[in-house]
């Protein structure tokens, strides 16, 4: 599969593009050759357990029917309790429990969570005992955006405790973390070095999707990461036989390829093929790293359920009654959830709403979709940076008003921390929500991991209002009251026809349940299924949809609609609009 790989191959782009099975199936290629291989998953929304079917958990496991290969799934919310627990632990039976709970509550937010997870990170790079052990460790990173901060942690923490001053009440006491430095500095060393770190971009070849690991790379060389190569996943095969959808993705993937950036040109590239099975099961990734034929079953099969596929327009007309209130749009990162934002979003600014159209996720690219305007339709963005600059001027402007010069250089200080961006980034969006009230606020959120940490300091928020509201709770309505109320917010599951998405989804769902947040709605995007093709590959890939989709319409969803895969890249104002008005079962063209 990959050549000459150093001792840490890194896995990265963004989600939905297939990193995770190019890391099982480069891990089984190395263990194949003979070596030792340690599998790691950074990811929030980690499915190598699922792509192994083998349990593996938040601790090295040999994976089943693979002698030579362990692996280990990061759980962040683990790491955040075990976390939490080494600081509050020792103070149990010390301090009151009052202070025992504010202590535990300074210690419930999503920086918390994501420095935990950082914690366990480092740990493992950086453990020479356990990674003597093994010849190659191979990293499934999380999406781009949370790969990106990961990647740049090591280095931004380093600063932080460098300088020792400041209030990290999120990383508990920073005595507890200077022991850490050096083991910080060795991460950032350790990443940066070209002789033992190969960082993998994978992409589809789609424009939109190249642009977008064009600027992973950047970022990642800018921060010292130069060892890189490009990974092309799910290119349509040159034979489409004359069929009209397969001659449509192959010309796409071509001009793709042909206006490719000139960051990614200069990279080393391997392609590999769209294939007609999902890889899922040692089996599967084993012919696919192997680089065996596809298997294609030539004789055709009706490629129906019972019923018509319901439609995103007839979802549309539902959620256009109300005339107003919060629509989020949630799901693992890749399966169209911009798109599917701004599709709606089009839609019922043409039908004469006013609509604001924002987003949370850090690489989000709504403006690229759009690509125009219209009437009644503007758009925002929750950047994290300018929302803690913002936050940080105000602070200084209020709270550092009348501090005298030591004063105030602690209070800077303070807000360096990493922690703020966490607090900025909240109000900011609590700021959005409110406007759901009067019109149309439909919200492209982060990828799977990104919205539940960003639900989790929402639900803190609302426990720690209410707990000193007193008498004035029956009055108050916090954000997340807000997103649990379904007269005010709407949350619609996108998804993916596939095995692996699908049960990301309905992990999803379940902790949006658990919060006491119902979703209204799925979305299964870029189905085959739903589109007219004679390919036989495509076929073939359609039928392994059906009993996804079954499964959204007779277990995970009150109401479903389920859009066509697109024979050119939906974006653009007026392509978007024709997307949410199809009715029928062909791809747009």
């Amino acid at each position: 599969m990959f050549t000459n790989l150093p001792r840490f191959v890194f896995f990265t782009g963004k989600g939905g593009v297939g990193k995770t099975s190019l890391a099982c199936a480069t891990a089984l290629d190395l263990v194949g050759a003979g070596q030792r291989v340690l599998l790691v998953s950074t990811d929030p929304a980690s499915n190598v357990g699922q792509v192994f079917e083998s349990a593996i958990g938040n601790t090295v496991t040999p994976v089943d029917r693979v002698a030579g290969l362990d692996a280990i799934e990061i759980n962040p919310e683990t790491a955040a309790a075990d976390y939490r627990e080494r600081i509050v632990g020792p103070m149990r039976g010390i301090l009151p429990e009052d202070a025992l709970r504010s202590i535990e509550e300074q210690l419930s937010g999503a920086c918390t969570t994501e420095i935990a997870a950082f914690d366990e990170f480092t740990a493992l790079l950086t453990d020479n005992e356990l990674l003597a052990h093994y010849d190659h460790v191979v990293f499934d990173t999380a999406p781009t955006g949370h790969t990106i901060r990961m990647l740049k942690l090591p280095g931004a923490w380093s600063g932080f405790l460098e300088a020792g001053k400041g209030d990290a009440s999120c990383l508990g006491p920073l005595a507890g973390l200077e022991k850490q430095r050096t083991r910080y500095a060795a991460a950032v060393d350790r990443l940066s070095d070209p002789d033992s770190t190969r960082l993998v971009l994978v992409a589809r070849p789609r424009q939109s999707a190249l642009n977008e690991v064009a600027r992973t790379s950047r970022e990642l060389a800018e921060i010292g990461i130069q060892n890189q190569q490009l990974a092309l996943n799910g290119m349509m095969p040159a034979e489409t036989g004359g069929d009209a959808l397969a001659q449509a993705l192959l010309q796409r993937d071509q001009d793709a390829l042909a206006a490719v950036p000139a960051e990614l040109a200069a990279l080393p590239r391997t392609v590999f093929a769209l294939r007609s099975e999902n890889l899922v099961g040692i089996d599967a990734l084993r012919r696919f790293a192997a680089g065996a034929q596809d298997r294609i079953e030539q004789s055709p099969a009706d490629i129906a359920l019972d019923g018509d596929l319901p439609t995103l327009a007839t979802l549309i007309d539902h959620l256009e009654q109300d005339g107003k209130g919060l629509l989020m749009f949630m799901g693992k990162g890749g399966v169209g959830k911009t798109t599917m934002a701004a599709t709606v979003a089009t839609q019922l600014a043409a039908r004469g709403h006013e609509v604001l159209l924002t987003t949370t996720d850090p690489a989000a690219h709504i403006l690229e979709t759009l690509d125009g305007g219209h009437d009644g339709l503007s758009v925002s963005r929750i950047d994290p940076a300018e929302a803690t600059a913002s936050y940080t001027e105000h602070v200084m402007a209020t709270r550092g008003k009348g501090l005298d010069a030591q004063a105030r250089a602690m209070l800077e200080e303070d807000l360096r921390s990493p922690c703020t961006e966490e607090i900025a980034v909240f109000q900011a969006f609590s700021r959005v929500i409110r406007k759901s009230s009067k019109q149309f606020v439909v919200m492209d959120t982060a990828p799977t991991g990104h919205t539940l940490l960003l639900l989790d300091a929402t639900g803190s928020y609302h426990r720690d209002i209410m707990r000193h509201s007193g008498e004035t709770a029956g009055k108050l309505v916090t954000p997340m009251m807000r997103l649990q109320d379904p007269a005010q917010t709407r949350i619609m599951i996108v998804t993916l026809p596939e095995t692996t998405p699908v049960l990301e989804a309905a992990h999803l769902q379940g902790d949006l349940q658990r919060a006491g947040i119902d979703p209204w709605g799925w979305i299964i995007n870029s189905s085959l299924a739903a589109a007219k093709t004679d390919h036989p590959l495509l076929q073939q890939r359609a039928r392994s949809e059906l009993e996804q989709i079954a499964r959204v319409r007779d277990e995970l969803a009150g109401r479903y609609a389920v859009v066509a895969m697109q024979a050119n890249e939906p974006v653009g104002v007026d392509r978007l609009k024709l997307l949410g008005e199809a009715t029928d079962d062909s791809a747009a063209a």
